[in-house]
Parts: C-alpha cells; structure tokens; sequence
C-alpha cells in the first residue's frame, strides 16, 4: 500500500513519479478530439483517467498477484499536437510514438491510434494483429467527409497495411453500420464478436476466440471506452446501448495472458459526460489489467 493518501497522489498514471522517456513502458495522453462525429470532449480523457487511476495504487492485482509497478514504468505526460489540424497532429504523435519502446496512451479521439499503428508498423516491419474493443466497426471509408475522423481509423488502417486483418478481432460491435462497410470489413478478413454474442458465449470463449485469430503474432490492443454499456460508461461521445459490463472487459482481458502485445490505447473518454469518475475508473483499469498482463514473471524483456 502506498504511504501517501490516494487523494494526495500526485497527477500522474497511478501517482507514479517518473517522468522518463526511456523507461520500458511509458504512458503518454493524447489530448484531441478533433476527429469526433458526436460529442466533443475526449482531448480531456488523459487528466480524468490519470485522476482515477489514484485508486488502483493500493496494492497488487487480486487474481493473479502482480504489481504493475514493478514494471519498468513511467508516465511521460502528453503527446504534442497541432491545434486545429488532424493532420499535422497525427505526424506528431507519430514522431513522438516512435521514441517510445511500449506506449500505453490514454486518450483522445480514436482517431489517434492511426499513428501510433503507423509508429508500430515502422518499427516492427510487418502487419500488426490487433484486438480491438468498440461499439463501432470504425471501418467507414471517411468520417462525414473527413479521412482521419475517429470512425475511419482501421479502414485506413487497413488500406495503410498497418494491421492484418486476418489476425484483426473486434469485440462488443453493436452500432448501425451501413450493409457495405460491414462486407468490406468481413470480406477484408476481420473477425467480429458483436455485444450479443459476447454475451451470449461468455467471457472465457470470447478470450479464446482472441487467442485463435492473433496467434503468436505481435499485437496491439485498441480498447475504446464506448465498448462499455452506457451504465458502465457513460462519459463518452458517441455512447450505445447493450454493451459490454466492465466485469466482461476484465475478465476477457485476464485470459490474454502471452500474447505477444506491443502496444496499447484506451479511447474516447469523456469526462464532462461522465458521473462519479466512473467512466474514467473504467479506462484507468482497462490499462491497470493491461499492465498487469506485462508484469507476468514468463514475459521477455
């Protein structure tokens, strides 16, 4: 347990002191939601999950005994943008992503991930699996209009080769998608777990399912906050019924245990629609489980 009281943490992930880009494993805030189709907002999701991460640390995880601590851990602040263009914002955090050995961001539109893929793919040299949890396919070829909006990052990301879409999964999808870009994404190869089914099989098949499309290959977990029921998350822009409870999220992220993940974000938190930091304590323990999943002891370096 810590010596300091949680509300006296200081405004970093979990209160951590360390400031150090060369850390193994930073977290950075990605400050913008310039690509946003309904309710603005998310350029504030990095202060309000930084603030409701204070209360995961007290102590280990409860399931499988690890510190996410003990890692190699740092919280370098946030990302610089351009203000007013997506764009050149999107070549910034690129910039700034490829520095960073495993970055877990916080944000932020979901627009946003396109160049931390694009940092990724860079460095790795090859097509990326992806695990994606979203209440939407974001496959749409553009955004009203606008390319690099939040609804077009994997279609671009795809079309890019960014990500395989055959070793692509996406969990919780329940929003209307028009007949079209649901085929494309299909016929492209990605796998598709809507809410229903989700709740209809269970945690544990849904893990397995995840399993089976990734494979052994390097992967990168995209967990937009709107994948979460309303009940459970309600601070977000473009929020859908009959989502996923955050008991669902944990438990199917507990099961990915050696997957070879190399990079994560949690999206589109919206405090200024969320009550009683819920919907920020949801995204602050999305990354929480995620990190505890790095701190296993059988992980390489």
């Amino acid at each position: 347990m810590a010596m300091t009281p949680t509300f006296a943490l200081g405004p970093r992930f979990m209160g951590i002191a360390r400031g150090d880009a060369t850390a193994r494993f930073c977290i950075a805030g990605l400050p913008i939601d310039l690509g946003t189709t309904n309710r603005a907002g998310a350029r504030d999701g990095p202060v309000a999950i930084r603030a409701a991460s204070r209360m995961l640390r007290d102590g280990v995880h409860p399931a499988s005994w690890r510190d996410p601590l003990a890692l190699d851990l740092s919280d370098i602040g946030n990302f610089e943008i351009a203000l007013g263009d997506i764009a050149a914002s999107f070549a910034r955090i690129e910039a700034q992503a490829a520095r960073i050995a495993h970055l877990i961001a916080l944000g932020g539109d979901h627009g946003a991930t396109l160049p931390l893929l694009r940092a990724l793919r860079h460095r790795i040299g090859r097509p990326l699996a992806l695990v994606h949890f979203d209440a939407h396919v974001d496959t749409w070829p553009d955004s009203f209009g606008q390319a690099l909006g939040h609804g077009s990052v994997f279609f671009r990301a795809i079309e890019e080769d960014l990500v395989d879409p055959g070793r692509m999964i996406q969990i919780g999808i329940r929003s209307p998608v028009d007949r079209p870009t649901w085929d494309w994404t299909v016929g492209r190869g990605v796998t598709i777990l809507d809410a229903q089914r989700v709740h209809e099989v269970g945690p544990a098949a849904v893990a397995a399912e995840i399993r089976r499309v990734v494979g052994d290959a390097p992967a990168y977990l995209s967990f937009d906050i709107d994948a979460l029921d309303p009940a459970f998350a309600p601070g977000t822009g473009t929020p859908e019924i009959g989502g996923l409870a955050t008991w669902q999220a944990q438990a199917i992220l507990r099961a990915l245990g050696g997957l070879d993940f190399v990079g994560m974000d949690v999206m589109e938190v919206a405090p200024a629609y969320d009550h009683a930091e819920i919907t920020a304590l949801a995204a602050a323990t999305i990354v929480w489980e995620y990190l505890s999943l790095l701190a296993d002891p059988a992980r390489a370096s």
